[in-house]
Formats: C-alpha cells, structure tokens, sequence
C-alpha cells in the first residue's frame, strides 16, 4: 500500500462554505460512481476500488489523504492528478 497527501491552500473558513463546491469537482473528475463519497460532519470520505481516503480543512488548507492499494496504486498519478484538480477547483484556486 502507498499513501498519497495533497494540500491546497483555501481562503474559505469552513467545510459548508467548500463542501458544494468540492462535491461538484469530484463529480466531474471520477464521473459513473467509480469513485463513493460520505460526509461525516466536516469529513469528506472517500472510497474506490483499490482505495480509502478524507479530505478535512485544516488551518486553511484542503488536506486530501488516501491509502492506494491494488488497482489504484498503478493508478497513483492519475488519482493524484484528478483529486488536486478537484480540490483547486474546491479551494477557488
């Protein structure tokens, strides 16, 4: 297994302020359910084949965390690519 950490810098204050916005760009990055969402509170969960993960807001930053096991460990790059993409997007960046 391989973890994978990605932080982007926000200058929203709250996850509600970002949670719209960052449920949008996960919809259009992994379209078709391939990817499943579950918000616990000010905790995004996120789950796929091959991998578990959260994104959190910490002292002004998205903070995407993931565990990648087979298949998506040989999908490693092209996770990392679509996740920071929509985490931006979510951060206003």
């Amino acid at each position: 297994m391989s973890e994978l950490r990605i932080e982007v810098s926000t200058g929203k204050s709250t996850m509600a302020e970002l949670r719209p916005s960052l449920d949008e760009a996960l919809r259009q990055e992994f379209p078709g359910g391939m990817l499943q969402r579950r918000w616990d509170g000010d905790t995004l969960h996120l789950s796929g084949p091959g991998a578990r993960g959260t994104i959190t807001l910490e002292s002004g930053r998205l903070v995407g965390w993931a565990e990648l096991g087979p298949p998506a460990s040989m999908m490693r790059s092209v996770i990392e690519q679509k996740v920071g993409e929509a985490l931006r997007r979510a951060a206003g960046e």
